[in-house]
């Protein structure tokens, strides 16, 4: 590999990188602003064990999603047009426990009930995967 090509692929790199950093960290905004109840407050200051099995599944989710769009990407522009689609997917899936799967979620989550912070993050886990996989066109 002649140095221009590799400088052009750490280019490259470092933007992707850059973008999918930023991309998490507008997830972990968009989620917590959607979501009733405070993860940040449960996870940081209660120790909810519930809150956070739950906030990390789906930040490993989105993350999966995230990286399906990066390895499919054709351009930055078709990369952070799907990172947008895999935050709107993702969103949907706390949706989805909310008002379908467990419409008591949020107050399982608050009272630090395991079994409710590990169906949130299979959950969107799960997503994340189905997300990732419908992007290799």
């Amino acid at each position: 590999m002649e140095n221009a090509d590799l400088l052009t692929s750490v280019i490259n790199f470092a933007i992707y990188f850059a973008i999918s950093i930023g991309f998490l960290v507008l997830f972990k905004v968009v989620f917590t602003f959607v979501t009733p109840h405070d993860e940040w407050k449960l996870i940081k200051e209660e120790q909810n064990i519930a809150a956070a099995i739950g906030f990390g599944g789906a930040i490993v989710g989105f993350a999966i999603a995230v990286a399906g769009a990066a390895s499919n990407a054709v351009s930055i522009v078709d990369f952070a047009t799907w990172g947008g689609i895999a935050l709107v997917a993702q969103t949907f899936a706390f949706a989805l426990v909310r008002f379908g799967f467990m419409p008591r979620i949020v107050e399982r989550i608050e009272k630090n009930e395991i079994s409710a912070g590990i169906m949130l993050a299979a959950t969107n886990i799960s997503v994340g995967l189905l997300n990732a996989a419908c992007m290799s066109y």
